[in-house]
Parts: C-alpha cells; structure tokens; sequence
C-alpha cells in the first residue's frame, strides 16, 4: 500500500504553532501556513491534502478559520491547539467539537501530535476522496434548472471555479442564463457575503462607462458635483460581473486590464490609485477569438479574462430539460396571478421538445407566460405558446417503433449540439461508431448543422 502523501496544512498566528510547526518539519510533514480562509483555499487548489493544524487564539479564543465558509475547508480533517483556560468557555468546545477531528492542549508533545494529525490522515483516507461539489439541479433563487448529463456537467464546472478567486469568462449564446451561472459561482464561493454587482458593458452609454466602473472626484468633468465611487471599487471583497464584455469599447478596455494586473483603480480626476479586492466574472454571447482577430478586442485582456472558462450549454443541447424548465416557470408564473391553467398538454409538452428555440431559455419564459394568458382551456396547446407540429417530421407517437425513433431523434440531436457537430466526438459520447452515426443521421434527416431536415421524416424506418 502506498503510504499517504504527509502534507498538512496550518492555521493561526500564535507563537506556540510557530514552535509545533518546525517540530512537525522534523517528523517530515509538508506544512504551508493560511494567514485566512481565502489564502486556505488557494492554497489546497495549489497543494491538496486532508488534514490540518489550526491554533485557538488564546485572548479571543477564536478559531483562526470560518471552516464552514467553504465546503473545501470543511473537507479537511483539523486538529487544533488550545490553552488549558480555552477549554473553560463554552462556545469554543462546541465548535471545536462541530468542525475538529481531535485536539491537544499546549503546551504539546509533538510526537503525540504527529501521531493525532497521522490517526486523522488514516481517517481521511478511509473515507476517501471528497467529492467534487455539486450544484442542487434546481436552485429556487437562481431559477437553474435541469438534472441532464449537459446540466451535471454545467454544476460540476460551477462548483470547480467557485472554489477558486480566477477570473472567469462565461460564454453561451443569448438566453442561455450566463447571469445566473455567474450569480451562482459568486453564491458559492468564499466571497458569497459579499456584493454581486452587475454591468452591462452593451449597455452604458460610452461617455459614462469609465466614470460608472472606476468612479470619479468631485469636479473631473461637468455635472461632476460630488465624488463618486465606482462599481469596480463599490464591489470590494464580492464578484463584480461585467455582462457583454465583448461590447466594452478598445480605450476602456486598456484600463480595465491595468485594473486586473494590479488591482487598483484610479477615478476620473483622482491621483491615488485605490487598490480593491474583488473577483472579476465576464460573459459574452460573441466569439472573442474572432474579435481579437478583426482587431475588436484586446488580447492581452482576453487572455486576462479567459483563465477560466464556463460554457452555458443553448436549450437545443438539453432537450430532456425543457418539460422540467416548463413546469418551472409554470408554477413560478402561476403564483403571480390566479390561473385556470392546470398545466401542458402531451401534444404541447412533444412539440417543444421539437423546437429548435433559438432565444433558449429566454425565448421558453416568454412563451410560457404568453401562453398562460391565451389559454382558454384546462391545458395549454402548441397553439398558446404559439408553437406547430412539424408535419412529416413527427406523427402522434403510438407504436413503441415510433417511441424508440423519436428518443433517438433527440439523444442525437442533443449529442451533436454538445459536440458542436463534431460526429466523431458525438458517436464516441453515443457509444456507437461513426459509420452508424452517419447512417442515423441520414435516417432521421438531420442536417449538418444540427436541425432537421423537414423533407425526410424520423419515422422512415417505421413504414
């Protein structure tokens, strides 16, 4: 059996851990110091390890770290030091007892601790390696819905970047819901008590932008009658969200890499930079690659921005979601106001799964409130979400033949969307070759850009 890697991890700044930490040194323990939870976290994402050492504060008698401010710290198997006196007050051994493997009191024996701090490494890896935390697949606050492989893999990747302070650049197409993906990754990182502050660089008119980001002084300019403090600086230890990055003009986006190599902020008419810390987020519906090529886009920013990347998958590449994201939106509208409606037809439910939707998640709000208004029935029609049948494409679904065809028609169709119509990477996520995915393709009328051809039908196999 391979022995565990002996890395610890250390918190607290008294002088007795000091001592323990160059003893533990000598019993060949890996240590690295966290002066916070913050420096905690980057840290394990540099170094992970199991356990940790943490120091009660003898005049506070505080622990140094807010283990549950992060279910990565929480992961981690701590021992802690306390003076003798610390034991007296309450509070300190029940949160001792709620978030500690085991304690010592000082002054320690550091072969008695080394042997603690191995007991909880055995424990750790007893249990195993901690899972990759997850997104619930339907968060009420942030209307993220879905519990599809596309979706998994969208909360899989949320929780991956939200343990980290990178920047992250979010892409999709229009309506996907970069917004809330942001919202979500602030909500569930170590900077979720802070502000989430949004900008929509497509929207601010190009002579206030500058003065809306970075602030000014009283007097920079006309109008100019008091100071202000900008959204960069007024997002001091949150997320700042910079939505449509792509349209923020080539002269503000000099300034705004400047502000993410050193993260300072000067205002407009101010001589002092101010430093701040904040987490910069930025989504984009268009392609930057292109937009650095055509010369539209800085990419020394681009390259700033994109360390870390999320892709919001576009509604066409989740179809088994839409009678879920429906249902969602339905009782969210139903509370609004009183309705009749009872909900979606078979038929109705069938034909969206047809639809193309091509303003995604956003086009699937408006016409479900739309059609809770029209409806004159107990269920609502294709004909109130102003949605048709595809005729020839799809018949009433009877036979079990045709069952199989039309849940074939949509698993290829969504495996070819997520692949972004790479056949050899789809047959390979399909568990088929790609000679019988071509064959499939053809089959069920499928073009190569994903939509179907309407002059063939998906049942032709079942004549």
């Amino acid at each position: 059996m391979i022995e565990p890697t002996r890395q610890l991890i250390t918190a607290g700044n008294t002088t007795f851990l000091q001592n323990t930490i160059k003893q533990l040194l000598g019993y060949g323990w890996s240590i690295n110091h966290a002066v916070n939870a913050h420096k905690a976290i980057e840290l394990l994402d540099n170094k992970p390890c199991r356990v940790g050492l943490m120091a009660i504060d003898p005049s506070t008698f505080t622990l140094p770290l807010e283990i549950d401010s992060s279910p990565r710290l929480a992961d981690i198997y701590w021992v802690a030091i306390i003076e003798r006196n610390g034991l007296s007050h309450e509070k300190t051994r029940e949160r001792i007892f709620n978030t500690c493997y085991a304690y010592q009191v000082h002054p320690v024996d550091a072969r008695k601790l080394d042997t603690l701090i191995e007991s909880a490494l055995a424990m750790a890896n007893l249990k195993g390696t901690p899972p990759i935390p997850t997104l619930s697949c339907l968060d009420d606050e942030y209307h993220i819905v879905g519990d599809s492989p596309t979706m998994q893999l969208l909360y899989r990747t949320i929780a991956k970047v939200a343990a980290t302070s990178a920047p992250v650049l979010i892409t999709g197409e229009s309506g996907t819901g970069k917004e809330l993906t942001a919202h979500a990754i602030h909500t569930h990182s170590s900077r979720r008590h802070g502000p989430f502050n949004v900008v929509n660089c497509g929207a601010l008119p190009s002579g206030l932008i500058q003065s809306e980001l970075f602030g000014h002084e009283k007097g920079a300019f006309t109008g100019a009658n008091q100071r202000k403090v900008g959204i960069i600086e007024n997002s001091q230890g949150g997320t700042l969200f910079l939505d449509e990055i792509g349209d923020l003009p080539l002269d503000l986006q000099v300034n705004l890499l400047r502000f993410l190599e050193n993260l300072k902020v000067l205002r407009v008419g101010g001589l002092k930079e101010i430093p701040v810390d904040v987490r910069v987020l930025a989504a984009t519906h268009v392609d930057l690659d292109e937009a650095v090529s055509r010369g539209d886009f800085r990419e020394d920013l681009y390259h700033r921005l994109n360390v870390l990347q999320v892709r919001v998958p576009a509604l066409r590449e989740h179809p088994e979601d839409i009678e879920a994201l429906a249902h969602f939106f339905f009782q969210k509208f139903s509370t609004e106001k009183p309705t009749r409606v009872g909900g979606f037809s078979h038929e109705c439910i069938t034909v969206m799964r047809q639809h193309h939707w091509p303003g995604n998640i956003r086009e699937l709000v408006n016409r479900v409130r739309r059609s809770m208004v029209m409806c004159e029935h107990r269920l609502i029609t294709p004909a109130d979400m102003g949605l048709e049948r595809r005729h020839g494409l799809f018949r009433d679904v009877d036979t079990l033949q045709q069952v199989r065809d039309v849940a074939e028609f949509e698993a290829i169709r969504a495996a070819l969307a997520r692949n972004r119509h790479n056949v050899l990477r789809a047959s390979l996520e399909l568990g088929v070759s790609r000679v019988t995915l071509y064959r499939l393709i053809e089959k069920h009328g499928i073009e190569k850009n994903g939509c179907p051809d309407e002059r063939q039908s998906i049942h032709a196999s079942s004549r």
